[in-house]
């Protein structure tokens, strides 16, 4: 450490803030991650680890007429020599590129398990693996040795790597890809490969040419799984002009012995993963018409999924739209036309503008082939007039080559001959030195002299020089094109059936233990006590309605939440617990039900003694954590919502005390939310100790019985005799008469007998 009155010395030490730092290191990163790892480059189409990968194998040897290599070969090929990186996403990249499912023209042949449909990612380890290059990928590589493109250093300086692969048609738009930068993102999908070369040699002819004449030829994406595309015309024109947009294509699908048949799915979506969905429907009732769903694909229909349904009678084209919108056999995807364009700039560009810089990339390309192979057969014409100089005069030649020491500079001033020529003529075998020979070398200075001519006239001419480029993009594509497998149906986007209308509307009771758990039972004639509860838990309450109503539950702090009753569970079990699906305040219980039309009237309490009438549709509420409606006081609880069936019923109170009133229930107040007004009259000292609580509330309506419960026992009151408790709202009630149970837990209103 320096001493501290010695000043620090930053002298030959750069100093800048360290905003101005971080933000040329981000952005260096930005730059690095952009131009070579996301984005495909114009020319060939490929990001650099997938260039690398192709040329590595071709390096090895692996064409398309050798044999498989194991895949470990390639990657450790890749890493060591061109792209030192992660041997895991090295590996991927090469798999992507052997999947017929994911690429429309695979660039390589695999081997072995290379993954699925259902699971893109489900391939082998490298080290099982074996695969050379297709014959397509000789549309990147084919012209790699002519002097087409420009090389560079690899990683470490020790050899050389293309900078882009002198593609003989646009790979970018056939194959597709994705991808995603810093700022900046990818999705360009595949298309036909005919297709795409009848626009590029139209747009060749044509320069002028429009994005409508073009797409004239291209019809849209042509994805590898098939399927079909139903976007209008007007959206697919719109991302060939903006170079943005999106598309939906959905599954194919046939009527066979009434059943549906699935035929293909969309691009990118897993079979298993739609099974899965359309099986979660049926699990939650929510597919009444489908009796059954069926994967009988195999080596010869390697994807037939059989959707049964119900009955005859089902309307197979509506459940096609249903699952269409509610599953993924119907999907949209994204069009982000972003490329590293020939000035090495990333660019979103539209149809017409990529075709046009691919065709100014490949006319480069042509044009450096042409005069590569003009150079090497002006050398090697060259040459033959040094031959053909020797032949002339053998016997000299021969003659200094045997007496002099160094001949070289004595043929090379007596015939004039240059440095190359003499060179050649010293290096001539024996056996070519027949009369033959003379024959064989002005045929050929014949045949490179029309070459040459040939190569000339092409390389002045830029018409014969878009010719012969339209013929070489005609011919690849009679040898690599294939029939388009997506079909393009302008279609409707699919809408879901009504849930309302997939679901019976029957009646259903839906129960409700003390520790919270729920079932709905089909009709009203339930006994709640004969259900199986779990051990430690019991009935609370009931409340009866309709499968398509919402059922609605309040806990013990006053909060309501609502459920649909068709998605309860069923009855046959033990139901399921509230709280996996609503999320109630720490500590609360779950108190009542309640299920109806919204207009329906119940009675809200708590056993403080106060309560108010609600209609249902003001306790309705659409939140996992509920809303307060009711007002308890400190330590009160919430009773069990009564229904009230008619403005002439009786509202019928216990409390604790074995006391009983009853009052007309137009003396209760209705409002959508509070504390409510007092419905018993419980002395203030009692109330704050709670030595007298109200335990339980009823309505009941003209000629119905009130149901007493205390525990297990149970005593009723018919319409006539409850008439001895009738009083006012907020009285004290009349003490029941004797023999019956001073504590009442419940209170039940029964139908008066017919």
């Amino acid at each position: 450490m320096p001493p501290e009155n010695q000043e620090l010395n930053f002298e030959g030490i750069e100093r800048q803030p360290l905003r101005t730092f971080t933000e040329k290191a981000y952005l260096d990163y930005s730059m690095y991650v952009i131009l070579d790892r996301a984005l495909p480059a114009l020319g060939d189409g490929l990001k650099p680890v997938q260039r690398r990968i192709v040329y590595a194998m071709s390096e090895l040897g692996l064409s398309a007429v050798s044999k498989h290599k194991k895949s470990a070969r390639t990657v450790g090929d890749v890493l060591g020599k061109f792209h030192p990186h992660g041997d895991t996403a090295c590996y991927e990249a090469m798999v992507l590129m052997a999947q017929p499912f994911a690429y429309r023209y695979p660039l390589v042949d695999g081997q072995g398990n290379w993954g699925s449909q259902d699971d893109p990612k489900s391939f082998a380890a490298m080290r099982y693996t074996e695969a050379k290059l297709t014959r397509y990928a000789d549309v990147l590589l084919g012209e790699l040795s002519d002097g087409t493109v420009d090389w560079t250093a690899n990683f470490d300086g020790t050899l050389q790597e293309p900078v882009i692969l002198p593609a003989r048609l646009p790979n970018l738009l056939l194959n597709g890809t994705t991808g995603i930068a810093v700022g900046m993102a990818t999705d360009i999908p595949p298309h036909n490969l005919r297709e795409v070369a009848a626009a590029a040699i139209h747009l060749l002819e044509e320069p002028e040419a429009t994005t409508a004449a073009l797409i004239k030829h291209v019809k849209g994406p042509d994805l590898p799984t098939g399927a079909e595309i139903i976007s209008p015309r007007a959206d697919l024109k719109e991302f060939y002009d903006k170079g943005v947009g999106s598309f939906k294509a959905r599954a194919t699908w046939e009527i066979e012995d009434g059943n549906v048949v699935i035929t293909a799915f969309p691009y990118q979506v897993s079979p298993a993963r739609v099974q899965e969905q359309i099986a979660e429907q049926m699990r939650a009732k929510k597919l009444p018409m489908v009796d059954d769903l069926r994967d009988e694909s195999d080596h010869e229909n390697p994807t037939r999924l059989v959707v049964v349904p119900r009955s005859n009678r089902i309307d197979l084209v509506e459940l096609m739209n249903h699952l269409f919108a509610t599953t993924d056999l119907e999907r949209n995807y994204r069009v982000n036309l972003n490329i590293i364009a020939l000035d090495g700039r990333p660019r979103v560009m539209g149809l017409k503008e990529i075709l046009s810089e691919w065709l100014e990339f490949r006319t480069t390309a042509v044009t450096r082939r042409l005069r590569y192979r003009l150079d090497k057969v002006g050398k090697r014409l060259h040459i033959l007039d040094g031959l053909l100089i020797a032949f002339l005069n053998l016997d000299e030649v021969i003659r200094i080559i045997r007496r002099e020491d160094e001949p070289k500079p004595l043929l090379m001033k007596r015939f004039k001959l240059t440095d190359e020529q003499t060179e050649e003529i010293l290096n001539t075998r024996l056996r070519h030195l027949a009369k033959l020979e003379e024959m064989k070398i002005r045929e050929e200075q014949k045949s490179l002299s029309a070459e040459r001519e040939e190569l000339e006239a092409l390389l002045r001419s830029k018409a014969k020089l878009k010719k012969l480029i339209a013929a070489e993009i005609r011919a690849d594509a009679q040898a690599y094109g294939d029939e388009r497998r997506t079909k393009i149906i302008e279609r409707e986007a699919a809408q879901a059936i009504d849930e309302t209308t997939l679901i019976a509307n029957e009646p259903v009771t839906v129960v409700l233990s003390t520790g919270g758990w729920v079932r709905s039972a089909k009709g009203h004639d339930i006994e709640p006590r004969a259900l199986s509860y779990k051990s430690g838990d019991a009935f609370q309450s009931l409340a009866r309605g309709r499968s398509l109503q919402p059922a609605v539950f309040i806990d013990s702090t006053g909060r309501t939440y609502t459920l649909p009753a068709h998605s309860l569970a069923s009855a046959r079990g033990q139901g399921e617990p509230l709280s996996g699906r609503l999320d109630p305040p720490d500590g609360a219980k779950f108190a009542g039900v309640m299920i109806g039309e919204p207009q329906d009237l119940w009675l809200l309490a708590s056993d403080a003694g106060y309560g108010f009438t609600a209609r249902l549709k003001d306790l309705v509420s659409d939140r996992r954590a509920g809303k307060t409606v009711l007002n308890v006081p400190e330590n009160a609880h919430v009773l069990a919502p009564a229904p009230v069936a008619s403005a002439d019923s009786l509202v019928a109170v216990v409390s604790s005390e074995g006391k009983l009133l009853a009052f007309p229930v137009g003396e209760v107040p209705e409002m959508p939310r509070g504390k409510g007004n007092k419905l018993y009259d419980i002395p203030a000292k009692k109330a704050a100790a709670r030595a007298e609580l109200m335990t339980a509330i009823a309505v009941v309506p003209p000629k119905a019985t009130l149901a007493l419960w205390s525990g297990e026992q149970q005593k009723t009151l018919d319409w006539r005799d409850l008439q001895d408790y009738v009083g006012e709202r907020a009285q004290r009630g009349a003490v029941l008469k004797r023999g019956w149970p001073r504590k009442i837990d419940r209170l039940e209103t029964l139908p008066p007998p017919p």
